[in-house]
């Protein structure tokens, strides 16, 4: 008897796919645009596909809104199949002819893309203060302070170039800022629409006193509480990936003392900064979390982070995600957002590429322009 998998993917994207038979073997099947590849779990032994009792068929490539798919046809040379117990993500796999269709899902690129974007179109409204507070000078204004300053003008510093440097450099520093705030957001989001959380349960705040007697209140950009997840399948996956997150920091889940509750999470859209306060600000945010009940984890959606950082927030029990395309739901960004959330962040920012550049193009031109009109 033969079964038969139909599995249509982005080109530029990957998909896992676990299955069983009934004769307890369970593989897992890593395809790209360009290859198949099997792990046999858990050994997770690589094999080609013509030692596996099936067959692969390659379908020419196909174009489905504005991207570019391929299908996979593989047939198995087995009795019976089934979704294996790791199965990684949803799909509507059935026993027998089995169908698995991971298009893209499109229903909230527009909600994601305005969060995100809105928040980078604030930067080309960016004005340098030079020290004066307020919403930032003009050029007009930049030019009198310092015009009638006689040192600054015998040095030639009153140039409208000098204010198109200051208000270009001040500008890139908002543009990384506000990018990691609309990741933020978007990330929040994510975890709400995929999860069925609400605003405030996705959200993390706790109260540490302060030096007056009183306390203030801290705040995390992401949470998942166990407890607030009713799907049942989505809990069980999420709570094995925070039980397989402790060990990768080397926390075992069993004992007493481990987070049980969930995970929370700080978004940075990168992290290269050497300011020891704010590092010591997030070492200490790790410690309240595990007080909690609840496993810190930092998720960087680029690639940019210091090694030196990885390794002091590593020791501290943050566990350390970053913005692969590679990995695994415990070392990358996308693939925890792929395969343990359900939804495919990658794509997202990939299907939005052209519209983010552009509107950040009309951002770095209104900074550049040492007139900004007024």
């Amino acid at each position: 008897m033969t079964n038969k998998i139909v599995i249509e993917i982005p080109l530029h994207d990957r998909f896992a796919l676990g299955i069983g038979d009934l004769s307890g073997r369970e593989l897992l099947f890593q395809f790209t645009p360009d290859s198949i590849v099997c792990r046999d779990s858990p050994l997770l032994a690589r094999e080609r596909i013509d030692n596996l009792p099936c067959h692969l068929k390659n379908e020419p490539s196909f174009d489905f809104m504005e991207q570019k798919f391929r299908t996979f046809e593989v047939e198995f040379h087995v009795d019976t199949l089934y979704p294996a117990p790791w199965f990684p993500r949803h799909s509507d796999v059935t026993v027998g002819e089995m169908r698995t269709n991971p298009k893209p899902d499109l229903s909230h690129d527009t909600e994601y893309f305005e969060i995100l974007a809105s928040a980078v179109r604030v930067c080309a409204r960016y004005r340098p203060k030079f020290g004066q507070g307020g919403e930032g000078l003009t050029l007009a204004e930049f030019e009198v302070l310092y015009g009638a300053d006689p040192f600054y003008n015998w040095m030639g510093l009153n140039s409208p170039m000098m204010y198109a440097a200051h208000k270009a450099a001040g500008g890139m520093t908002s543009i990384y800022r506000q990018i990691g705030m609309g990741g933020q957001w978007v990330f929040n989001k994510v975890l709400q629409n995929t999860l069925g959380l609400t605003e405030t349960q996705a959200n993390w705040t706790y109260a540490v006193p302060n030096t007056t007697g009183g306390t203030r209140n801290l705040s995390l950009d992401g949470r998942i509480d166990l407890a607030d997840i009713v799907d049942a399948a989505k809990r069980k996956r999420v709570k094995r990936w925070i039980e397989d997150g402790l060990r990768r920091v080397v926390v075992e889940p069993n004992t007493e003392n481990a987070p049980k509750k969930g995970v929370v999470f700080e978004v940075r859209q990168g992290y290269k900064s050497k300011d020891s306060k704010r590092q010591n600000a997030d070492i200490s945010n790790a410690a309240n979390a595990y007080v909690a009940g609840y496993l810190p984890s930092v998720v960087v959606l680029s690639t940019q982070i210091d090694g030196d950082l990885v390794i002091r927030y590593t020791q501290a029990r943050w566990l350390m995600l970053t913005g692969t395309n590679g990995g695994t739901p415990t070392d990358s960004t996308y693939a925890f957002c792929r395969d343990i959330l359900g939804y495919d962040l990658a794509g997202f920012f990939q299907r939005n590429s052209a519209r983010f550049k552009a509107e950040l193009e009309d951002v770095l031109l209104a900074l550049l322009k040492p007139d900004d009109g007024n």
